[in-house]
C-alpha cells in the first residue's frame, strides 16, 4: 500500500460509517413518522417555519460562508444569486413551509376499494414511500422545500445538496431538526448525507435497504449519474428538451405568443420550450414574425436550411442542437412537412417532459395528445404550464420524465405508495 493510502482508506471507511449511521437513524424515524395524523405534521411544518424566522441571521452567517467560497472560486455570478440567503428570502422559504402545511394529506387516503364476492372487504391506501434521498444542486431553499414535502407526506428526508451550499445546509438541517424535537414528528426525520466528497454522494445511491428511493434535481449530467449508478430505485426528474410545434391550422397571432412566453417568459426552466417546429405550410407567414419576436427577447434561433432562408441572424443548427436543454435564451427551429414529421423529431430528440400543439384542428389536436409520448402534451397553451402549482397540486419536489410510479409534476400524492388492507370475519381460503 502506498504512503498516505491507508489514512485515505480510513478517512473513507469513517465516512461510510457515518453515513450509514445516519442512514439507519433515518430509518429508525421513518417508522415513528409514518403513523403520525395531519395534525401532527402539520403542527411541525409550522414550528418549522417559525425557527426558520427565528434562526435567520444564523442561516444567513452560514450562507455567507459559502458565498465567500463561491466567490474566491470564480463561481458565475447568476450561480451565486441562487446560493444566497436573505432575511427575505427565508421568510418566503418559510411562508412556502406554511402552504404546505395546508396542503391535503395523502396519506390513509384510499384509492379504490370494495367488497369481494366472498365478503373480504378490500382497500388500497396510500402510505408514506419512508426514506426517501434527495439529490440537489445550488439552491439551499431545495434543502427546505423537499424537508416540507417529505414530512408532509409522512417521508423521513435523506439531503444531498451540492458541496457549495454545505454550510448552509447543515444549519439549515439544524435547525429543522431542532424545531421538530418540541413536536410529535421525530427529530431525525430530516437528515443531511454527511460529507462533500463524491464517495458521499455514491454511499446514498448504495443504501439500498436503508433508503427506499432516490430523487435527483438539477442537470442532465447529474440525473444520468443517479440513474446509471444507483443501485436504490430512481425517480428521474427535470431535464426537458420541450417543443412547440405549430400546425398548418394553426391561429398564428396566438401561435406567436404561445411561442414567445414558452422561451422567455423564465428559459432557465425545465419547462421552457427549447425547440419550435413549423408546418411548411404556414412556415413562410409564420417563421419571420417568430424570428423577428424572437430576436426582439434576445433569443439566438439555431435553424434547419428552410428557417435561416427565411430571416437574418439564424445559427445553423447542428445535431446536438436538436438535443439541447439550452435553458438559456437559445432555441432551435426546424420546418417539418407534416403533424407526423413533428412527432417523429419529439420522438427522436425530446425528453418526454412537455411539448404543446398550436392548431384550430380538433383532429389535429387529438393525433398529437395521442401520438406524443412526453409527461404533458399541450393543447393551445404554453410549455411553462407544466408545474405542480400551475396544476393546482400545490408544491411539488420535481417533473418526473419517467414512465413508472410518477409521471409529470411530483406533488404530495405522487410522494406516497400504496399497500392493500383486507379485512374479514374469519375468512378462509379453500382450494
Amino acid at each position: 500500500m502506498r504512503p498516505g493510502e491507508e489514512r485515505r482508506m480510513s478517512e473513507q471507511d469513517r465516512e461510510r460509517e457515518e453515513f450509514l449511521r445516519v442512514a439507519r437513524t433515518a430509518r429508525d424515524a421513518a417508522a415513528g413518522l409514518a403513523p403520525l395524523p395531519r395534525a401532527a405534521k402539520d403542527a411541525a411544518l409550522h414550528a418549522i417555519a417559525d425557527a426558520l424566522v427565528a434562526e435567520a441571521a444564523r442561516i444567513i452567517k452560514a450562507n455567507e460562508a459559502d458565498v465567500a467560497r463561491a466567490r474566491e472560486n470564480g463561481t458565475p455570478e447568476y450561480m451565486i444569486d441562487r446560493l444566497s440567503l436573505s432575511a427575505e428570502r427565508i421568510a418566503a422559504v418559510a411562508e412556502a413551509v406554511r402552504e404546505v402545511a395546508a396542503l391535503p394529506d395523502p396519506v390513509g387516503e384510499t384509492v379504490r376499494g370494495n367488497v369481494l364476492p366472498n365478503g373480504l372487504e378490500l382497500r388500497q391506501i396510500r402510505v408514506p414511500l419512508g426514506v426517501v434521498g434527495i439529490i440537489y444542486e445550488g439552491r439551499p431553499n431545495v434543502t427546505v422545500d423537499a424537508a416540507a414535502l417529505c414530512l408532509k407526506s409522512g417521508n423521513v428526508a435523506m439531503l444531498r445538496g451540492s458541496s457549495s451550499a454545505y454550510e448552509s445546509n447543515s444549519v439549515l438541517v439544524a435547525v429543522m431538526q431542532e424545531a421538530l424535537r418540541g413536536t410529535d414528528v421525530p427529530g431525525d426525520a430530516v437528515q443531511l448525507v454527511p460529507g462533500t466528497s463524491r464517495e458521499s454522494v455514491k454511499h446514498l445511491m448504495r443504501a439500498r435497504g436503508l433508503v427506499d428511493v432516490l430523487i435527483p434535481r438539477g442537470g442532465a449530467s447529474l440525473i444520468n449519474s443517479v440513474v446509471e449508478e444507483s443501485t436504490v430505485p430512481v425517480i428521474e426528474t427535470g431535464v426537458g428538451n420541450c417543443s412547440v410545434y405549430v400546425d398548418a391550422a394553426a391561429d398564428l397571432d396566438v401561435a406567436l405568443d404561445i411561442l414567445v412566453n414558452s422561451k422567455t417568459q423564465r428559459p432557465s426552466v425545465c419547462n421552457a420550450a427549447e425547440t419550435f417546429l413549423v408546418h411548411a405550410d404556414v412556415a413562410d407567414a409564420f417563421v419571420p414574425r417568430a424570428l423577428a419576436a424572437l430576436k426582439e427577447k434576445g433569443v439566438t434561433v439555431h435553424g434547419d436550411e428552410r428557417i435561416r432562408s427565411l430571416g437574418d441572424g439564424v445559427v445553423e443548427a447542428t445535431e446536438d442542437d436538436w438535443y439541447a436543454e439550452y435553458l438559456s435564451l437559445d432555441i432551435a427551429a426546424r420546418v417539418v412537412g407534416s403533424l407526423d414529421d413533428a412527432v417523429a423529431h419529439i420522438r427522436r430528440y425530446g425528453s418526454g417532459h412537455t411539448e404543446a400543439i398550436v392548431t384550430t384542428s380538433q383532429s389535429a389536436a387529438r393525433r398529437f395528445t395521442s401520438l406524443v409520448d412526453s409527461a404533458a402534451v399541450m393543447v393551445n397553451a404554453s410549455t411553462r404550464f407544466t408545474d405542480g402549482g400551475e396544476f393546482g397540486f400545490g408544491a411539488e419536489i420535481g417533473i418526473s420524465t419517467q414512465k413508472l410510479h410518477a409521471r409529470g409534476p411530483m406533488g404530495l400524492p405522487e410522494l406516497t405508495s400504496t399497500k392493500y388492507v383486507v379485512t374479514g370475519d374469519g375468512h378462509l381460503r379453500g382450494a
